[in-house]
């Protein structure tokens, strides 16, 4: 089997998902294009230069709806012959494009592909697509149904995680993601959003709030309380799935939960033929993905079993890995993996995180490989993992290895 390496990792800055954020007028399209573009211009590829662009976006509908990816194809600078493949596993998507892609490669089917995603959260408004896991009453009511903040919550409550343990992971990550700008760690990977008239318009992640500290944190009231205690009272739903719990501690807010951002990332991959081919160095190979399916009310504990399931198909052990790219989804998330591993919070996203920068569904799982690579080069590590929680009750994550 080859392998598959990775070449390249461009994203855009996340800008503020509101119509005062700066990337509000970019359309989905536009933005796909322009990481399209970069990714083409950064690598000199030309004419049928790869197999296929896989996209991933979590909510499928408007301006992010058909196949996406063709138009973003379409709409960019690369070759009209290549295809493009729209994919959606929530806010794993992009890393599924990436996983996806790899394992095209390994398994011979076709040498390059462009991979990752975007989503313009102040544009298309999450849970616009009227998914069915949610609206349905037949599987909701089967399923347990929660909204995400909900299953959170639920994780706090079930393994003991405190507010101030919440708060302060969410401190660390605005402390260490505005070190990372100010130390320029970004600048290999981060592009300048242009607009139509060529003009720039974003060239940093315009959602971090660095003066967060614990009492500001403090003055927050708890995001999910209300549709957890009083309507539509999800806390029920949760206590019929989860009986030995007394009550749920809500412990998550705007602070120490993940920013609806606007952003886009892919990563470009290919075969040791595909980068001689081109006259490119691989900075890394993808040597394990994995994917998950778990309980679908708790649903964001996916970053342990996935992380376990990785481990054993790959033969490797969590002593393996120097570097952990977590997404901090919601805080709990996050405590829930290190605990569950005994894992420094030293090697844990070590940039910052969701948190601080924002989590644009469909591309944040492309975005955190490229800055997971970015930083085994800096720090000249060898290995790094990705992982993700995923709406529904999933998983996913992706190991990389330095060459």
């Amino acid at each position: 089997m080859a392998e598959a390496y990775i070449y390249d990792a461009v994203r855009s800055p996340r800008g503020k998902g509101r119509k005062d954020g700066a990337l509000h007028e970019v359309t989905a399209a536009r933005l796909s294009a322009q990481i399209l573009n970069a990714v083409k211009e950064r690598n000199n590829l030309e004419g049928h230069a790869v197999e296929d662009v896989i996209w991933g976006n979590a909510t499928q509908v408007m301006e992010q709806g058909g196949c996406l990816a063709r138009t973003a194809v379409l709409a960019s600078d690369l070759d009209e012959r290549i295809p493009g493949l729209s994919i959606n596993r929530f806010c794993a998507s992009g890393m599924e494009a990436v996983n996806l892609a790899a394992n095209q490669v390994k398994g011979g089917a076709g040498d390059g592909y462009i991979a990752g995603g975007v989503e313009m959260m102040g544009r298309v408004a999450m849970g616009s697509d009227g998914a069915a896991i949610a609206v349905d009453p037949s599987i909701a009511m089967d399923s347990y149904f929660v909204p995400q903040g909900i299953s959170a919550d639920i994780i706090a409550t079930e393994y003991g995680f405190s507010r101030d343990e919440a708060d302060q992971l969410a401190v660390q990550s605005q402390q260490r993601a505005k070190a990372a700008w100010d130390d320029n760690r970004f600048e290999k990977s981060v592009i300048t959003v242009k607009d139509q008239n060529g003009l720039p318009i974003l060239d940093h992640d315009e959602y971090m709030r660095p003066n967060s500290d614990m009492q500001s944190m403090g003055s927050l009231n708890p995001a999910f309380q209300a549709m957890g205690e009083v309507m539509p009272g999800f806390d029920k739903v949760a206590l019929m799935k989860y009986p030995h719990l007394e009550k749920i501690n809500h412990i998550h807010h705007a602070g120490n939960s993940s920013g609806i951002v606007d952003g886009s990332a892919a990563v470009l991959i290919g075969s040791k033929e595909f980068g001689e081919q081109f006259g490119l160095t691989a900075r890394a190979k993808i040597r394990a993905t994995a994917k998950i399916g778990l309980d679908p009310t708790i649903m964001l504990t996916g970053p342990v079993p996935v992380t376990e399931h990785i481990m054993k198909t790959s033969g490797m052990s969590i002593s393996d890995i120097d570097l952990f790219e977590v997404n901090e989804a919601f805080a709990s998330v996050v405590l829930r993996f290190m605990q569950a591993f005994d894992v420094d919070q030293s090697k844990v996203n070590v940039n910052g995180g969701s948190i601080a920068m924002g989590h644009p569904l469909g591309a944040t799982g492309a975005i955190i490989i490229g800055t997971l690579l970015d930083e085994l080069e800096r720090s000249d590590k060898e290995v790094g993992m990705a992982t993700l929680c995923v709406a529904s009750g999933m998983g996913a994550a992706t190991i990389i290895e330095r060459v």
